[in-house]
């Protein structure tokens, strides 16, 4: 029944990895708790589970964006969702519970706000079969876009006992975690990691760059990604009108996104973006929250992100479709300075100075980011990914195992109660107040790294931590945590292989020396189909764009690039083999099959 009810509404013949088993934990009425990267498929966990239960599915969003962007899509496949919000009038509002308490709506979108404003009313007169809280991780104070609304959530437990709650998170690292199990009261919840990793995305970072060689720089990306879809991110207001207008001056098609617009130019610029009337969104972090847009190709940090959490979900919002996409971030010391001042004067000053130190220390490393990223999020890898700009320019390397044994065996000795700074004073057998005070002057490892520079052991420590040897507790005072592959090093099960430190001071206020011009890495940015003709292609782009201006909704809610590559490699020829194609469901294909089969076979007759 499930699988069938997957290909019937969504098109797939089968599961992604951890799917099935969320859905059948759901089904068994079961709290759960998903971790799924942007694209990963987390959607259908409860999508799927809505169709198969009796009643309707709650699903909580922060944004209207969202909320508009997934009942689109769900509508597009045949299925009855609905959002219940602020930019509905009042009669159609009134519509939308009517309908609820008639039993018709199969999912029902709605804000944290919301929720709590009709849990006496319309949520006591229908039948629940779940409820889902996606984007989880604003629960948590320790959760990188932290959201107060969220926090009285856990009243649906007390309010609805047995009715099952549904988690769902793209980016929580460990504390996170259970943070949101502590906030939503979860039962014993089913925890499900999927893999972060998203091996369609390369990840390319340049620092150092003044204005001049960003844009030059940024002007040769897009040239490379001819009429397909981006997002460039910088840091403040000003500086995404800036660079939209150098992109002008260029002729490239570009919109502004950012808080200080009003709603209708925001809703304008996402509208464009989405219904691809421009190619590119200059934006601050405001934006890509609510779009589920299949095929944006890149994603482009102009300024150092402030978390890798933020940064991760940013960039997840290319490739969704699995096809190959490329990030490029860019970051200069002025960057550290400007983010090291908000996180300083924020309300969450040492939560937010961590973070974006562990962003830095990503920026900044020589070890395979792709490694470094899953490491964050407590997955290891222990091969590099090849895709990269570390892994396609590998620097040297040497065994280090006996100075990685020599720090974490000072983690171990004051039991993983001390921070990096702490760490390194005892490593170099410095003489100060806390040394003496906690008696670490006394530790087996006091003074054993005097003859490696105070300056390298920070480096070597940050490649530790990037390769998943230990991890910060940024709850416990920053104090240092050995991990299971670390203590496979300390106890010499396995050996470390290190990067060698190379002092070239990159990032100076003041630099008197001429920076290199930027050298864009030649990356392929399409999949190879087998037998695919490229003006079948843009035919079937065209009429995709066609039917998606006739029902006024987004082209890739008709079809994803992904399904469109598909039917010019396969080209089939009858409704039948058109349903066939995997991402086209029962709706779709009577909705479209005629339309597209009509072109196919015109171009192949």
């Amino acid at each position: 029944m499930m699988l069938k009810t997957l290909k019937s509404y969504f098109g797939y013949t089968s599961f992604r990895p951890l799917q099935e088993q969320i859905i059948k934990q759901i089904l068994n009425n079961l709290d759960t708790l998903v971790l799924m990267p942007t694209g990963g498929g987390k959607s259908i966990c409860y999508q799927l589970p809505a169709l198969l239960m009796e009643g309707t599915a709650i699903v909580v969003s922060p944004l209207i964006s969202l909320m508009k962007d997934q009942v689109e899509a769900l509508q597009a496949n045949g299925i009855i969702a609905r959002a219940l919000n602020s930019t509905n009038d009042e009669t159609t509002n009134a519509n939308i519970r009517f309908e609820c308490r008639q039993g018709r709506i199969k999912l029902l979108y709605i804000s944290p706000e919301r929720l709590l404003a009709e849990i006496n009313f319309l949520l006591k007169d229908i039948q629940i079969s779940l409820f889902a809280i996606d984007e989880a991780h604003c629960i948590s104070q320790w959760g990188h876009d932290f959201r107060p609304e969220y926090t009285q959530l856990k009243v649906l437990r007390e309010q609805f006992p047995r009715i099952p709650i549904i988690a769902l998170t793209a980016t929580a690292d460990k504390i996170t975690r259970n943070d949101i199990i502590r906030q939503l009261a979860l039962r014993n919840p089913g925890i499900f990691i999927s893999s972060f990793d998203r091996p369609n995305l390369s990840l390319t970072v340049k620092r150092g760059f003044q204005q001049k060689e960003k844009m030059k720089c940024i002007f040769d990306f897009i040239y490379r990604h001819r009429n397909e879809s981006g997002i460039i991110y910088c840091m403040s207001r000003s500086k995404t009108e800036k660079v939209a207008e150098m992109l002008e001056n260029h002729g490239i098609r570009v919109a502004v996104y950012h808080a200080g617009l009003s709603s209708a130019a925001r809703e304008q610029a996402q509208d464009d973006f989405i219904n691809d009337r421009v190619q590119v969104v200059c934006a601050t972090i405001a934006f890509g929250m609510g779009i589920d847009k299949s095929n944006v190709r890149w994603v482009i940090h102009y300024n150092l992100p402030k978390s890798i959490e933020s940064y991760y979900q940013e960039i997840g919002r290319a490739g969704r479709d699995g096809l190959p996409s490329d990030t490029l971030l860019f970051y200069s010391f002025g960057d550290i300075v400007l983010l090291s001042k908000f996180a300083a004067e924020s309300k969450q000053q040492e939560i937010n100075t961590e973070k974006l130190n562990r962003m830095q220390q990503y920026a900044e490393s020589d070890i395979c980011r792709r490694r470094i990223l899953l490491n964050y999020f407590g997955e290891t890898m222990d091969h590099d990914c090849g895709n990269c700009d570390v892994c396609k320019n590998p620097p040297e390397r040497f065994d280090g195992t006996i100075i990685v044994q020599k720090a974490l065996s000072g983690i171990a000795r004051t039991d993983q109660q001390v921070s990096m700074n702490t760490l390194i004073d005892i490593l170099k057998g410095a003489v100060n107040q806390e040394i003496i005070d906690k008696g670490y002057d006394k530790l087996k490892t006091y003074g054993v790294g005097r003859d490696i520079p105070a300056r390298d052991w920070q480096d070597y420590l940050l490649q530790m931590l990037n390769l998943g040897y230990f991890e910060v507790a940024y709850n416990e005072k920053n104090h240092l945590k050995i991990t299971e592959t670390g203590r496979k090093v300390l106890f010499g099960h396995e050996r470390a292989v290190l990067v060698v430190i190379k002092r070239e001071e990159i990032l100076q206020k003041q630099s008197g020396r001429k920076k290199k011009q930027a050298v864009p890495t030649q990356i392929p940015v399409t999949m190879v189909f087998e037998n695919e003709d490229d003006r079948l292609f843009e035919e079937l782009r065209s009429l995709r764009k066609r039917l998606a201006d006739q029902q006024a909704i987004p082209a890739y809610i008709v079809l994803s690039d992904k399904v469109l590559h598909l039917l010019a490699s396969s080209r089939p020829t009858t409704i039948e083999a058109f349903g066939e194609i995997s991402g086209i469901g029962e709706y779709k294909k009577e909705r479209y099959g005629k339309d597209f089969i009509e072109v196919i076979r015109k171009f192949t007759g």
